[in-house]
């Protein structure tokens, strides 16, 4: 379950991948309204004044954050990292212009490099050097997706030898997943969709993710589950690079006073719809 967070955060590592933008208007009623709730007003402060020259806040979302329509090329759901990202963008006066990344190595290659400003990743001990990360906004669990008739029923059957387990590579729930297993292989993809692909094939026996995320495919795979254990957690926190530390400072603030006000939990909430 995607749970609101209060715990405090680390920082995390980077590499350089290709990207797609696209804009989103502000038009969901819902989102104005939460966004309204915080004082959505242009911001003077200094610590964001670059962004407000600029006239724009560009996130990095990455699958699977955002989910598109194959056909049109338009996101067909509203997250709510991509939520809370308008309701900033609505404080501070800014147009919100999200950047699509193939990865989190790739999303947080594009804020050392200068092509996004923010993005939301896992905060993970391996990732200590090249990002800053906000208060965390969001926890899930992390677990298994099994076939329909799989002999393994709970968390602690997974990890034993001749079993596959299907991850996609550089996620929060692949790098802890790596620190424990002993036994088991892990079969890496770059997609989720493609990790989906190596269970529903039976080139793997289980595939590990946030439960969040898992919870999503179920319907895809008639009689599979996602089982009840979890083998650990993750936070989820707004994450900018290094050597911005009014940046940070101000969307630290920002994260904050959204989970006070409810505003992050609202938009848990609306995400479970999806």
């Amino acid at each position: 379950m995607l749970t609101c967070t209060s715990r405090n955060a680390i920082t995390a590592v980077a590499r350089t991948a290709r990207l797609k933008v696209w804009w989103v208007p502000l038009m969901l009623a819902a989102l104005l309204a939460s966004a309204a709730t915080i004082n959505a007003q242009p911001s003077r402060d200094p610590r964001v004044a670059d962004l407000v020259r600029a006239g724009r806040l560009r996130l990095a979302l990455y699958p699977p954050q955002y989910r598109k329509n194959p056909s049109t090329g338009e996101i067909v759901r509203t997250v709510v990292y991509m939520e809370v990202a308008q309701a900033l963008a609505a404080r501070l006066g800014v147009e919100l212009q999200v950047v699509e990344y193939t990865s989190p190595i790739a999303a947080m290659d594009g804020l050392k490099a200068g092509a996004c400003d923010m993005a939301y990743l896992a905060i993970d001990p391996s990732r200590t050097t090249e990002v800053d990360y906000s208060p965390p906004l969001t926890q899930s669990d992390f677990t298994y997706l099994v076939q329909a008739g799989s002999s393994i029923s709970a968390v602690a059957d997974v990890d034993r030898p001749g079993i596959h387990i299907a991850v996609v590579r550089d996620h929060g729930s692949t790098l802890a997943l790596a620190r424990i297993v002993k036994h088991a292989e892990l079969v890496g993809a770059d997609l989720p969709d493609a990790a989906f692909d190596l269970l529903r094939t039976g080139r793997a026996d289980v595939w590990a993710a946030p439960r969040v995320g898992l919870l999503r495919y179920v319907n895809r795979l008639p009689g599979s589950r996602v089982l009840e254990g979890s083998y650990g957690t993750v936070s989820f926190a707004a994450t900018v690079a290094k050597g911005q530390p009014g940046r940070l400072s101000y969307i630290s603030d920002f994260i904050e006073e959204a989970k006070t006000s409810g505003l992050i939990q609202r938009a848990i909430e609306r995400s479970r719809g999806e």
